[in-house]
């Protein structure tokens, strides 16, 4: 039964107050939906955090993704043992990246008054859970191996019977208590991702396409060339 609540009810919630808080959030104050970037007050940590974390995160979540869209391409490039080992060895050390940026960031935000200051409750309770699922994640990785594979077999067609509405946890249910929490923190993070500054990872200046060219009018006179 706590199965059943954990790995079917609790994402579909998850997925369902992102969205809609998310909707209502974005016509209702839309001005929020920005990063509220604090560089001006202190910007030395800042890059020497935000840079690997990006770096870091961006290309794991890419791998995932790319891993769920296409399992046979995935499948074939863990197939050679040698390939798996450089790609296990390779997301370790993308995750000590990652928690590296992470880190800095949260020593930044507690050891600057200024930023401190400007920093909500949202902003400390997103940054903890990020913290938290990359540390998860190294844990998987160094302690179970082969993540890489075994993904297919397991996270993969537990997630796309979510997608389908066919949910089967029999895929994860006899999965490590550490390996369950990496699944289901993802699913936390969605769920507190409508209330917090992640938003604008959501929004794309798509509309420049569109738009009227900026008119400049000069309001001052030119200076005479002689």
């Amino acid at each position: 039964m706590l199965d059943t609540v954990l790995f079917i009810a609790f994402p579909y919630v998850a997925v369902i107050l992102a969205t809609v808080v998310g909707i209502y959030r974005y016509y209702s104050d839309r001005f929020s939906f920005s990063s509220f970037s604090s560089q001006f007050l202190e910007s030395r940590r800042l890059f020497w955090g935000s840079v690997p974390w990006h770096y870091g995160i961006v290309t794991i979540l890419s791998v995932h993704l790319f891993a769920f869209f296409f399992p046979g391409a995935w499948a074939a490039l863990t197939a050679n043992p040698t390939r798996l080992y450089i790609i296990e060895v390779t997301g370790m050390a993308l995750a000590l990246v990652s928690i590296v940026g992470i880190s800095l960031l949260v020593l930044r935000r507690m050891s600057d008054d200024r930023v401190r200051v400007v920093t909500t409750w949202a902003d400390w309770l997103l940054i903890l859970a990020l913290l938290v699922q990359v540390i998860l994640g190294f844990w998987v990785s160094f302690f179970y191996r082969w993540g890489s594979d075994w993904f297919l077999r397991t996270a993969q067609p537990w997630l796309l019977s979510l997608v389908v509405f066919q949910p089967n946890i029999e895929y994860v249910s006899a999965l490590p208590l550490v390996v369950k929490w990496h699944h289901l923190w993802g699913f936390v993070i969605i769920c507190i991702f409508p209330f917090t500054r992640l938003v604008h990872v959501v929004t794309y200046p798509i509309t420049y396409l569109w738009r009227p060219l900026q008119v400049v009018i000069w309001n001052r006179a030119r200076p005479v060339q002689k």
